[in-house]
């Protein structure tokens, strides 16, 4: 016989020592391995000419050994004999295990027999029908216990090979012993590989140690991974449960894999989704709101208090009726009540709430059921703050409906002029004509005094109708208004109205302003008798113009735009203006005075024209029984009249070549107050914020500073000077701001800074303010 390489798998040491005396014997090198697991580990290095197997084994069976051997290449001409006692109790399919034959264990002088008879039959190439006979059945028997266990195995293992989840068994090395279907398809491996290979190495090395770390606590108590923190196993994302077996050969541990990608991916998925609601709704620029059923809510975004004031903590858990004025609480509990009925809403409603300040806001309001689980919780909704766009619309209807009067005015103006050529001229003609004592003399001055006042009233109407003044110069507000208190008009308002007071306050270094001498001066009468009107039991009107630079939009009557003006401001202690008579103080002919005494109603709808004649703004503030206060806007003009020189010469407050930097954000204001300086003398650069001027002054040096108060965005002036007195102690610096003094500003002048500067620049006095801080 010639000699081979045999193997033999046997979990009885007893079977193992025979077989190889047997085999030994016969000059044969034998190998022994007592579990699957074992042989596996011998057949990395080595490739022997015959292998025995026994069926029932515990880490890796037999025939499951059989499969994989038979699946393995460099095995192609290895012969597998099976050794098995249970031969006589189960059908073996030699051809599904891929054995070349089987020997069923009974007495070991006739098993000696039947292990060399093989060898020879196979060593001589003896037919395959032959070969594959079960030999040796003829001393044992059948047990129908061993039976009953062997179809419960292959039960179990049928239900293993069709569960789901992947079922893994490894020895406390860690050493894979058994994998069903499902755990070989998930893993990815064939399973001659992954039987016998370690358990940790399938796993990214960043959860090795975990698992290794529960692998060990195992032999006490069952461990898991969760799928709040699973694991990755071949990409996907797994949840591990480690279960601790003893039995009567050793102790494993069995592993369920639980995938848990779906799940895990659908929660990224959700958290994902949250984290993208979560960004929009808090940059989002409009309200988004929750309520439950009750309506109170339950989520608010923080634009809720950037627009209506509150704290989201002060909102959460109240009702939306909280904020409502209660004319307005039965529409919303309506409008609510049929979102929650499932009722689909195509169209917002709108409405106002009420901010944090008392005032109203007005709002566009939409809503839709907030379902869960396909249940209505509650309603989710957004609230979109249309109070500007409102307000705006308003102020385009009010001026296309100004617009629309004007030409209709402008119709009946040409009609009344033709009418009154004669009515105004004949008069005076007529009273050429007649002696001075003539009875008709007087009705003939009193239609000629009549037709005057229709002329006067016509001449109204023009101004409503032209929108542009006629003719614009360079006038100074100061002299129209002296002009006007000294006039024939003002004389007769007083006599109407002796127990009025008039005062003024008129800056003395008033900008100049391109404008119609006529019609300024009918702006000023038409304020100054509409305020003497509102206070039929006498009080005070103060009239007031002075230079004001808007450093940021007004939001008013009229939006007052970024900019230099000469404001002009009428006050009266009178009756005030109610919330709707405001909207309609400008509309022709609408008025509360005594008609044919005080006036037509169309005096402010001619202040409102000529202001829009002179591209300037309206600013109305008032209140019933507080009086009322009319600011004009108009716009500077930097050129002079001939009339109005300064006092003082250039070289009271001359430069001497001295470096001021000129921090301002509004390019316009840099150059005025930058081309100022240099025609007074000095040498002037200038930046355009706050962060500029620090760096600027890092690594150069200046004499001095015109420092802008109100800088957006970025840091203001305050900041701006703390900052360079940290590089240059002692700066020397002045302010300047278009609002009056405050806080902050005498914060700069606490630091160092000298002299305030109230915009707009004018060059005497930013001369002034400069050299006396340089002198100083």
């Amino acid at each position: 016989m010639k000699k081979k390489k045999i193997l033999v798998v046997d979990n009885h040491p007893v079977m193992l020592k025979l077989m190889n005396k047997l085999l030994g014997g016969e000059g044969h090198e034998v190998w022994t391995a007592q579990d699957g697991l074992s042989a596996l580990n011998i057949l990395k290095t080595s490739v022997p000419d015959t292998v025995f197997v026994d069926l029932v084994m515990p880490n890796i069976s037999g025939d499951k050994l059989c499969r994989i051997m038979r699946g393995m290449s460099k095995l192609k001409d290895t012969h597998i004999v099976i050794l098995s006692a249970i031969a006589a109790e189960q059908d073996i399919d030699l051809d599904d295990l891929g054995a070349d034959a089987c020997i069923a264990k009974g007495s070991f002088d006739n098993m000696t027999r039947h292990v060399l008879a093989v060898l020879d039959q196979l060593d001589q190439g003896v037919s395959h029908d032959q070969s594959r006979q079960i030999m040796g059945l003829e001393d044992i028997y059948q047990r129908d216990i061993t039976k009953e266990l062997l179809a419960s195995k292959k039960h179990f293992e049928v239900i293993l090979d069709y569960m789901c989840e992947g079922i893994l068994e490894l020895n406390r090395q860690g050493e894979i012993l058994y994998s069903n279907a499902a755990a070989i398809s998930f893993i990815g491996i064939q399973e001659e590989k992954l039987l016998g290979s370690g358990f940790t190495e399938l796993f990214h090395e960043t959860h090795r140690q975990r698992i290794e770390d529960l692998l060990e606590a195992t032999s006490d108590v069952p461990q898991e991974i969760s799928d709040t923190s699973p694991a990755r196993l071949n990409g996907n994302y797994v949840a591990l449960s480690f279960l601790p077996i003893k039995d009567e050969w050793n102790e494993t541990i069995i592993v369920i894999v639980h995938d848990v990608s779906e799940r895990k991916r659908a929660k990224e998925a959700l958290q994902a989704s949250e984290h993208r609601f979560k960004s929009l709704s808090q940059n989002a620029p409009d309200i988004i709101y929750t309520l439950d059923l009750n309506g109170c809510f339950t989520y608010v975004n923080p634009a809720w208090e950037r627009i209506m004031g509150h704290g989201v903590e002060e909102v959460t858990g109240k009702s939306f009726t909280d904020f409502a004025r209660q004319e307005d609480v039965k529409g919303y509990l309506r409008y609510f009540k049929q979102i929650k009925a499932g009722k689909e809403m195509t169209e917002d409603i709108t409405g106002p709430l009420i901010h944090e300040d008392g005032s109203t806001r007005l709002f566009s309001i939409s809503g839709a059921p907030n379902l869960e689980e396909g249940r209505t919780i509650g309603i989710v909704g957004l609230l979109k703050d249309i109070t500007e766009q409102q307000r705006l619309q308003n102020q385009l209807q009010q001026a296309e409906k100004m617009e629309a009067i004007g030409t209709v005015a402008g119709g009946v103006a040409h009609d009344l002029n033709n009418i009154l050529a004669g009515v105004v001229s004949y008069p005076e003609l007529l009273l050429m004509q007649i002696s001075q004592d003539s009875p008709l003399r007087k009705p003939m001055l009193t239609i000629q005094k009549s037709g005057e006042k229709a002329a006067a009233i016509v001449q109204d109407l023009l101004t409503l109708t032209r929108r542009r003044a006629a003719v614009t110069e360079v006038v100074n507000l100061r002299d129209i208004i002296a002009d006007y208190l000294e006039s024939p008009e003002h004389q007769k308002l007083q006599s109407y109205h002796d127990t009025i007071q008039v005062e003024t306050n008129i800056e003395s270094k008033l900008l100049n302003i391109l404008a119609s001498p006529v019609h300024l001066s009918k702006t000023v009468m038409n304020l100054v008798s509409n305020a003497a009107e509102a206070m039929a039991e006498g009080g005070e009107i103060f009239i007031s113009a002075e230079n004001r630079y808007v450093d940021r939009p007004i939001r008013g009557y009229d939006d007052i735009q970024e900019g230099d003006y000469v404001a002009l401001t009428v006050s009266d202690t009178g009756i005030g203006i109610s919330s709707e008579d405001i909207k309609k103080v400008f509309e022709p002919f609408y008025t509360k005075k005594n008609m044919g005494r005080s006036g037509t109603g169309l005096g402010m709808a001619v202040v409102w024209a000529t202001m829009k004649d002179h591209n300037g703004y309206i600013d109305v503030q008032s209140s019933e029984g507080k009086g009322s206060t009319f600011t004009l806007y108009f716009p500077v003009t930097r050129r002079e009249s001939d009339k109005h020189r300064s006092l003082l010469s250039l070289e009271d407050y001359a430069g001497r070549g001295e470096l001021v930097l000129v921090v301002d954000d509004v390019e316009e204001q840099r150059e005025i107050a930058s081309e100022s300086l240099v025609i007074l003398g000095y040498c002037v650069t200038s930046v355009s914020s706050g962060e500029q001027a620090v760096e600027y002054m890092k690594t150069n040096s200046a004499d001095l500073l015109v420092l802008d108060m109100i800088m957006d965005p970025g840091i203001d002036g305050l900041e701006t000077y703390k900052r360079i007195l940290e590089y240059c102690p002692g700066q020397k610096a002045v302010i300047a701001t278009g609002f009056s003094e405050t806080k902050r500003v005498k914060k700069v002048q606490e630091l160092g800074a000298g002299a305030y500067i109230k915009k707009p620049y004018l060059l005497e006095k930013i001369g002034l303010a400069v050299r006396a801080e340089l002198d100083k």
